[in-house]
């Protein structure tokens, strides 16, 4: 990291609109959308890496077309004050839960859970609730997204390429994901 940032401009905003919009746009595509040469939007993608602006590429999938079919919202109560720490350490360990953060409100947390079918979330759930420290939770099945092109909804026909997340959680029966990300063609 540098110590003193350049400042964010509206070539900066520029350059990560298209990449938002597609990732793997060429930097010479991006630097004939916006009057630079390739070399000089590679220099500022470069810089908005290190200053931590652009934090990586991602891939857009289709959950169900992994075996991802079943997804929920898990509302989770704990006993006492669990702190945000203690909750991270064992929601690593479930790789169907594609997010989960705290929340204000009577729950302590919510998770974003994605399984094969029913039943596998069920295991999950059963999983979740065996932590000594949980005393409840409430699920909420998703019917259907209302929003297509959310990252939450995974790649659908509305969504732009590259516009969402993979989701962190290894693929059924498969390892988990690799740790880089992956970069545009320089």
């Amino acid at each position: 990291m540098t110590t003193r940032s350049a400042p964010f401009d509206e070539l900066d905003r520029k350059i990560v609109a298209a990449l938002v919009e597609n990732a793997r746009t060429s930097f010479t595509e991006i630097g004939t959308a916006i009057g630079l040469s390739a070399t000089a939007v590679k220099r500022r993608v470069d810089r908005l890496r290190e200053e931590g602006v652009i934090t990586g590429f991602t891939t857009t999938v289709r959950p169900s077309a992994l075996g991802w079919r079943t997804e929920a919202y898990v509302e989770v109560y704990c006993e006492g004050a669990a702190p945000p720490r203690r909750l991270a350490e064992v929601v690593r360990d479930y790789p169907e839960i594609m997010a989960a953060m705290t929340v204000t409100g009577g729950a302590d947390a919510l998770l974003h859970v994605r399984a094969r079918d029913v039943e596998h979330f069920e295991e999950v759930l059963e999983r979740i609730r065996t932590e000594p420290f949980i005393r409840k939770t409430i699920s909420y099945m998703v019917l259907s997204h209302l929003l297509t092109a959310s990252p939450e909804a995974g790649a659908a026909l509305a969504a732009p390429a590259g516009a969402a997340t993979v989701p962190q959680a290894p693929f059924p029966g498969e390892p988990g994901p690799p740790s880089t990300g992956v970069f545009p063609q320089e």
